[in-house]
């Protein structure tokens, strides 16, 4: 199998950017749609594919199965497999995604701020 080139102008810019500005490699982690609601559900331990689907009842099994993998990959959580029948699968954060517990909470302070303005 051939690995895919990737010559966009945007992924390149994406590329840099992370590079050169932790802010953004940041955000390339945490900044999608469901990360930061799948890491506060596990701020309070591990958790189940079936108990985190819920926990965030928007999300299709495949869009959450897509961003456990991405958090995963990232090191952001683990996963888990229990040799068992049926099997059981687990998710918790790892030390490096607990420390988004601090970051979560001063997200939640500034939206309350925010949300007074608009």
């Amino acid at each position: 199998m051939s690995k895919i080139k990737v010559t966009s102008t945007n992924f390149a810019n994406k590329q840099v950017l992370s590079n050169e500005c932790l802010e953004v490699y940041a955000t390339n982690i945490i900044g999608g749609q469901w990360t930061l609601p799948i890491c506060y559900a596990l701020l309070n331990g591990k958790l189940r594919f079936g108990e985190l689907k819920k926990l965030l009842p928007n999300i299709t099994e495949r869009m959450l199965t897509l961003q456990l993998r991405k958090l995963e990959k990232d090191k952001v959580l683990t996963r888990t497999i229990y040799a068992e029948v049926p099997p059981r699968v687990e998710y918790k954060l790892t030390s490096i995604g607990y420390e988004l517990k601090p970051i979560i909470n001063e997200l939640e302070k500034w939206a309350k701020k925010h949300k007074e303005f608009k």
